[in-house]
């Protein structure tokens, strides 16, 4: 007696959602490696000084000409988003990004320094942000769009974490055990995260080509009139509330960078053990963007938002209130409750575009020019910490630095809850 097998018929459906999720796999991949290597001052930055001999001063103008590239850049992303493949740009992104890295692992002199994160900034602002922005609104439905842009965060985080988690072991077992510098250690360090760029280029050059959905789409003109578009999208005032709240938002998770210099100067412990606490935060980014991106489509996007603003802003004034804490483990704690709500804030801060009920063709631009405000900080913030440094010592650096991020964060919570209000009456009228 023969076994008999029964295939089981795939729908069109299963094979379409196949689809949408392996290329939203690509670009969560893609998005979880590009940024770690630009910023890895977040894990290594007293190492960096050390090996490249500049001050935090010279560190906080090279991110400030990073930021000033994103800022040039963003427009012309989103222009290119609504009409170029996403696979050709991420491709050209990740790849660029990782020869760069490789030029940064070579330890080159300050001077050629601002030509390395110049380059960095037109490979992940001007080829890759609003295209994987766009690819993933394309490719999430109505009603998952909390949900994919959730598990984008959280899954980048997730690339993130194992990714530094990596880096911090080859880190360690550099210095600890084989007994060398720090700055050969950071060398291999950087070797890791470039070529890992680069390999998810290629894959992403290979693999993505089943695309068409997300090709076609990103091939759509929009109305062909830059300027007509650019005046259309300045009409909607939704859209202005959105980029405020990400303006905010950023800022806090932009303090978080600053935790592991932090830990070092007020809690003297080794560059090994504040790069264990921050990446034990890292991993807090899939529990956060996931959880948010799930909770906000059952809630409310705009709900959990605020929340995660407002209790993201408390931790902050908690570390200036008490910056002396009795325990390592209660200072863990603390900067694992701010990371988790960061991360839940970064989760869901671009999923609330929805409501700004923008045609296709011109969401690429509108990601743009959101961003163009939005990521500002990438500029000011560098220069702002800088000042602070040169003009004050010890905690009180931190302390005026916090304190202004946490007076940025609670304008973030006003304007959710005022975009709450504003997307409810459109929807009534």
């Amino acid at each position: 007696m023969t076994d008999t097998i029964v295939q089981v018929p795939v729908s069109a459906e299963q094979k379409t959602d196949f689809k949408r999720y392996f290329q939203f796999g690509l670009l969560l991949l893609a998005a979880g490696a590009i940024y770690p290597l630009l910023y890895l001052r977040q894990n290594f930055e007293t190492s960096i000084l050390e090996a490249f001999q500049i001050t935090t001063g010279d560190l906080g103008n090279y991110y400030s000409m990073l930021g000033v590239m994103y800022f040039v850049c963003y427009v012309p992303s989103g222009w290119l988003a609504d009409r170029l493949s996403p696979r050709l740009l991420v491709t050209f992104s990740m790849v660029a990004t990782g020869a760069l890295g490789l030029w940064f692992a070579s330890i080159p002199s300050k001077d050629v320094l601002v030509y390395i994160f110049m380059a960095w900034g037109i490979a992940a602002g001007l080829t890759f942000w609003a295209s994987m922005l766009k690819g993933v609104k394309m490719l999430a439905q109505k009603n998952e769009q909390g949900r994919f842009f959730g598990i984008l965060d959280g899954g980048r985080g997730l690339v993130e974490a194992v990714l530094a988690t990596i880096a911090i072991s080859i880190f360690a077992y550099a210095v600890e055990s084989n007994g060398l510098s720090n700055t050969l250690a950071l060398k291999q360090v950087i070797y890791m995260y470039s070529f890992t760029c680069i390999g998810i280029g290629v894959l992403t050059f290979l693999f993505f080509r089943d695309g068409k959905a997300v090709e076609a789409d990103s091939g759509s003109k929009g109305s062909g009139n830059l300027v007509r578009d650019l005046k259309f999208l300045m009409s909607i005032p939704e859209l202005w509330m959105v980029a405020l709240i990400i303006f905010c938002g950023y800022q806090l998770f932009w303090a978080t960078y600053s935790f592991s210099a932090f830990m070092q100067e007020s809690y003297q412990v080794t560059a090994v053990t504040a790069g264990f606490i921050t990446v034990a935060k890292l991993w807090m980014r899939p529990i956060g963007g996931i959880g948010a991106g799930i909770l906000g489509d059952r809630y409310g996007k705009e709900n959990i938002l605020a929340i995660a603003l407002l209790g993201a802003t408390l931790g902050l004034v908690f570390l200036i209130l008490f910056p002396q804490l009795s325990s390592v483990y209660l200072l863990l704690a603390i900067v694992l409750l701010i990371g988790v709500l960061t991360y839940a804030i970064r989760g869901l801060y671009w999923a609330i575009l929805d409501g700004c009920n923008l045609p296709m063709q011109v969401t690429g631009l509108a990601i743009g020019v959101i961003s163009l405000i939005a990521y500002t900080p990438d500029i000011f913030l560098p220069q702002i910490n800088a000042y602070i440094a040169a003009r004050y010592e010890g905690i009180t650096v931190y302390n005026l630095y916090f304190g202004y991020i946490a007076v940025m964060g609670m304008i973030g919570t006003l304007a959710t809850l005022k975009l709450k209000t504003m997307t409810a009456k459109k929807r009534a009228s």
